[in-house]
Parts: C-alpha cells; structure tokens; sequence
C-alpha cells in the first residue's frame, strides 16, 4: 500500500470519528454552504433551538436564528472570515421555535473543503451563564447599594438627621415608597423620628404601640417585641393591618414591612417600609432590607449614645453653674435667674417659675420666672390644695399634665386665663422640699404637647432639688445672719455698758465716749478703713480706756496732777487692756486703739515705745482723736481748752506725738462736720 493511500484511509477514518462525535456531542453544530445555507444541524441544535434538520436546511441563519439588531454585526464576522481564518465569537439573544427568548453564543470558524469555503457555527445556550452573572452583579450591586448607605449613616451623629437619612435612603436606593423610623418608649408607644417623603404624615396619624395591646400587635410592634421582621403582602387582606388599614389605603399603601433596629442586645426601634405594589417585600429584598436595617441600628445607636452623652454633659454644666451662683452668692434673684435660665434651656420648655412657700400664710407667692409672655403669673399666688401648685406642695411629688384642657382637677379661674393667654399646653409641677421642710414649687410650661422620657424627669427633678438647696442655703445664711446680728448688738451692748461703767467711774459723760467713737470711725473712714475692720475701730475706740479698770481709784479720779510714781502707774492701764481682751477672739482684732493709743509718732509713748508706722492706723487716729477731745473738754485738774488753742497744738505736734497724714485727715473731718480748722 502506498503512503498516500495510506493517509487517504486515515483521513476517511478520522472523518468518520469526527462526525460521529458531531452528532452525539450536546453542543449545537451547524455547517452554512459557500452560499451561507444550512446544509447541517445536528440533533444538538433541535435540541437546543427546537428546528429539525428538514426545518432549516438551505435557509440562512438571518431567517430565523439571527435577529434583527445583530445581523449586520453577524455579516461582518462573515466577511471577516474571508480575509483570517481566525473563529469569531457573537452572543446574542435568539427565539426558540417555540418562541422562547434563550441568550446564546455563537463560535463561527470557515474552513475550506475542495477549494470552496464552509463556516461552521457551533451555538451554546449561555442561559445559566448569564443567571450566574446576573446574580454576581445583584450580589455586587447590593453590595455597592449597602457600603454607599452605610457609609452615608457612618458619618453622621445627629439623631433626627440620621433617621432622616435611614427614611430617605430607604425610598430612593432600594425603591420604596414610604418609609419612618420608629422608636420604642418607655410606656410602650412608637415615637416617629422621621418619614420620607416628609409629606407623607401617616406616622404621626396613627397610633402604633409595640406592648401586647391591640395597637401593639401589628408589624411594627411584633417586629420591636420579638425582634424578627414581618412582613404583610396584602394590606387589604391581611388581618394583623385591620387597625391602620383605611388610612394606609388612602395613602395607596398595598404592602409593608417592619423591620427591628436591634443593636447591643436589645431592640430600641423599628424601620417601617411600604410600597405601592402588593408583593413587593420578596425574600431577595427581605434580605437586603434586613442588612440595612442591622446597618441603620448600630448608626442609630451610635447617635443616641452620642446625642445622650451631650446631654448629660450639658446637664451637668447647668448643674455647675447652677452650684456655682448658689456658692458665689446669696441673692437668691441671682441663683433663680440661672436656675430658670438652665430649666429652660436643658429640658427645652417655654416658661417656668418658681413659688416660694410661707409657713405663716400658707401660701405658696411668686418669685421669679422665665419665658412668660404676660406678667399675670407674677399674680400667683395659692394655698395648699389649691391649683395644680397647691396640689403639688401639699402632696410632695411630681406631677405632669400633658394636656392642660383635660387637668386632673378644676383649676382656679386665674390660672385658667394665665394658660389661656400664654398658650400653654402641657405643664409639670416639682415639689422642693429640703430637709423635709417644703419650700416651695417648681412649675414648666410647654406651648406644645409635652412628654419627658425618664432621663428628661429625673433632670427635672434635678433641678428642682437644687433650686430647693438654694432656698434653704438663704434662708440658713439669713437665720444665721440674723442671729449673728443679734450677737454682734448684745456684744456691742455689753461694750457700751463696759463703757458706760468706765466713764461713770472717771467722772466722765457717757458723750465723751461716744464722742471720740463717732470723731475716730469717720476719719479712719476717710483714711480707706471700711467693712469688717472699721468694726473693730469702732469697738477698740469705745474700749480705749478698759483697761483703766485696774488703775487704782485714788490715781485715777486724784484732781490733782500726778506724781511720777503715779504716773508710772497709770500708763499700766494699756497693757491691762491688753490682758483682758487678747483672750477674747471676738475683741481681739480691737486692740490696737486700747493698747497702743498712747503711743507717739517720735517714738516717745508708751508701753512698747513704737515708732512712725509701727504703730498700728487705728491707734494713730485715735490719738488725735483723743488729745483733741481731753484738750477741748473740761477736766478735774484743768479748764478745757478753746478749739483754736487745740488745733494749734495739734498742727505742732504732727510729726512729734501724731502721724501727719492723721492729722491733714482729721482736720479734712473737722471741716465736713462744720468745725473750724
């Protein structure tokens, strides 16, 4: 045998195995004839497009394989394949015989058979392809749709503004029609945040509670009370939507969901969703919307912790000023005005006021108040019992009327007209009471409905406390002060009467010692002395000769000069005065005019010999004080001096027995008080 028969039989051999695995393989081979015809379809190709072989042999693909919009791209491959004989590859959506839309690809190679060019088509249904990679770009869209909220909710921390962005986002990325944020309060009832598009009201017209009662079984509230979502397909069929379901329809509401916003173990609200379709919520959505509400909750969390976290801060800054105007003052119009100012401000009311209680009367007046629009309440007044104020005081609790038209008792006339002309609403009512002793009451105001949450009472109650602290620190410091008044005149009292006792003993008139208190309190005045130390001047002056008690009778009242021993003597009077008041605490910061009047500014006196401004202020003016007084009155031993012949000896001995300064003041004194200098 030849060895190009030999190839020949190999060549008819492979042909053979080439067309049996053609017609047995699933995928669809079609041959086109140089004229573009069919002229094979393998049992692949019925199977896949529905045509029998009879069918489509000697038409062209154009006719009933290749629609429209691709056959001018297809007659271009076709040309292509003229000049390479590289395979081209089209995918395109075709018709079964049936009339099924399949997506297909078609692999188009020519090949050349004796000199003539045939294509070869294979076609493969890319159906499963294409639901792959569809759900690959959904799963990557939802993705992208989820990172984009998520990040728009990470970057915000205000509450209101995030529930906003939660309600709109909702509507505009993932295609519903209505949504608002739910929050779940303490007595069972869902607050709305915030619904988009804002102009739907729907929340705010229906009441929805998320405990076990009628208005707490719909979606929503079995949605916050078991924390799985729910979901209803048909509003008009649906029982558990029977409540809200005529306002739902005229919204054009058909199906609705709720979703739990859980976050840190317990569920604190609700994302309520709804379309105009019935069926909208299918599982595929159920998921996302599930993803975003998981995303939504810890956003939302995060924002009221934050938003919490300021308030407290805030709460605790008005407590210190608060603290601050009571410790810096007892004005108690100072520390109401902060207290009223921070009331106002932190639990965001209108109007408050404080009325004070008096045990006499039994009356509970006015004292000050904030953010009133007339000045009837500056009228109040009530006894216990009376009024919400006098319900308030004689019970000892808090009370709160959200609704002023509806109180729990009959209001006085007057107060009627007050919450008339003022517009209130709502009001609440603090007892302040410290040690156990009612002090008064402390009364809010809201223009608008009025419903604190727990953190907001106990703010309230807070601040009424310490309102009721600065009552009773007052009234403390005014008991004390009063008392302490008392003191100081019975002191003051007992020191005129040492006084008195004093001058009796010398012979002398009760004015002179008032004289010379009077003559050295008004030039250590005019000398910059005042307050508390001016007291002491006052009392060392009336006390400048105590100490006299222990000079001996015979030296004392003698009407004759005396001798040197005697005198010797009498200059121990200032270091008795000395030892009889420096144990006294009280007197103590008065001894310098008792122990050191006799003193001279040349260094000359007595007892300790001081010298310029060694010696104390006080003393220094009372030694004018007192020489002026000794040489203008009379005295056992001599007449009293005129005042001219005394002032002359005064302006002598400035700079020898007087401070000079002393002295230019004391006749400045003499001058105010119409004596002649």
């Amino acid at each position: 045998m030849t060895g190009q028969k030999k190839s020949q039989e190999q060549l008819l051999d492979m042909g053979t195995i080439l067309g049996a695995f053609v017609q047995a393989t699933e995928y669809a081979f079609v041959v086109l004839d140089p004229h573009g015809r069919v002229c094979y379809w393998n049992p692949a190709a019925q199977m896949v497009l529905g045509y029998t072989e009879e069918e489509v042999l000697g038409r062209k693909l154009q006719e009933f394989l290749v629609p429209r919009d691709k056959r001018t791209i297809y007659e271009e491959i076709l040309a292509e394949l003229e000049r390479e004989a590289k395979s081209k590859h089209l995918e395109l959506e075709t018709l079964t015989r049936d009339g099924r839309p399949i997506p297909i690809e078609l692999s188009i190679l020519a090949v050349r058979v004796e000199g003539e060019r045939y294509i070869v088509v294979v076609v493969r249904d890319i159906t499963e392809r294409r639901l792959t990679e569809q759900k690959v770009e959904d799963q990557l869209k939802t993705l992208t749709t989820l990172y984009t909220s998520a990040h728009k909710l990470s970057v915000n921390l205000n509450l209101r503004e995030l529930a906003r962005e939660v309600a709109k986002s909702s509507v505009e990325i993932f295609g519903v029609s209505f949504a608002w944020v739910g929050y779940a309060m303490a007595d069972g009832n869902v607050k709305p945040l915030f619904g988009f598009p804002q102009e739907i009201d729907y929340p705010w017209r229906i009441k929805v509670r998320w405990d076990d009662s009628p208005e707490g079984r719909g979606p929503t509230g079995t949605a916050i009370r078991s924390g799985f979502p729910q979901v209803v397909d048909d509003i008009e069929a649906d029982p558990r939507f029977v409540p809200w379901r005529d306002l739902a329809r005229g919204f054009g509401f058909r199906s609705s969901a709720a979703f739990p916003l859980r976050s840190r173990g317990h569920t604190f609200g609700a994302l309520n969703l709804y379309s105009f379709e019935p069926g909208f919520f299918t599982p595929e959505r159920l998921e996302l919307f599930q993803a975003f509400a998981n995303h939504a909750a810890v956003a939302l969390e995060n924002a009221r912790l934050f938003e919490e976290t300021q308030k407290r801060m805030k709460h605790i800054e008005a407590l210190r000023l608060i603290d601050a105007a009571i410790a810096s003052s007892f004005d108690l119009r100072v520390t109401f005005h902060v207290a009223l100012e921070q009331i106002t401000s932190q639990l965001n009311v209108d109007a408050a006021c404080i009325l004070r209680f008096d045990p006499a009367s039994g009356l509970l007046d006015y004292a000050q108040g904030r953010g009133f629009r007339t000045r009837g309440i500056e009228r109040s007044t009530m006894r216990l019992g009376q009024g919400l104020a006098g319900w308030v005081a004689q019970r000892r609790f808090v009370l709160s009327v959200p609704d002023l038209s509806n109180p729990p008792k009959p209001l006085p006339k007057a107060f009627r007209n007050l919450i008339e002309k003022e517009g209130f609403v709502s009001y609440y009512g603090v007892p302040l009471v410290a040690k156990g002793k009612l002090l008064g009451v402390l009364e809010v105001f809201n223009r608008e409905p009025l419903e604190g949450n727990d953190t907001w009472l106990q703010f309230l109650e807070i601040l009424g406390g310490q309102v009721a602290i600065a009552i009773e620190d007052v009234s403390l410091f005014s008991e004390l002060q009063r008392k302490h008044e008392q003191l100081l005149d019975a002191y003051d009292r007992t020191l005129q009467g040492w006084a008195r006792a004093l001058a009796l003993k010398e012979e002398e008139t009760e004015q002179h010692s008032q004289r010379v208190t009077d003559l050295t309190v008004r030039v250590a005045r005019i000398m910059g002395i005042s307050g508390q130390e001016l007291e002491h001047v006052k009392r060392g002056a009336l006390l400048h000769d105590i100490g006299k008690i222990g000079i001996p009778d015979s030296i004392l009242l003698k009407p004759a000069p005396l001798s040197e021993q005697e005198w010797e003597i009498m200059k121990k009077h200032t270091i008795y005065a000395f030892e009889m008041l420096s144990p006294i605490e009280y007197l103590r910061p008065a001894i310098d005019i008792p122990y050191c009047h006799h003193e001279r500014w040349d260094g000359s006196g007595y007892p300790r010999g001081l010298k310029g401004e060694q010696i104390p202020l006080a003393a220094r003016i009372f030694a004018v004080v007192d020489v002026w007084d000794a040489l203008t009155s009379d005295r056992p031993y001599r007449k009293a001096w005129s005042r001219e012949k005394a002032m002359e000896h005064i302006k002598q001995q400035a700079g020898k027995h007087f401070d000079p300064k002393v002295v230019k003041a004391f006749f400045k004194v003499l001058a105010e008080v119409g004596e002649p200098v």
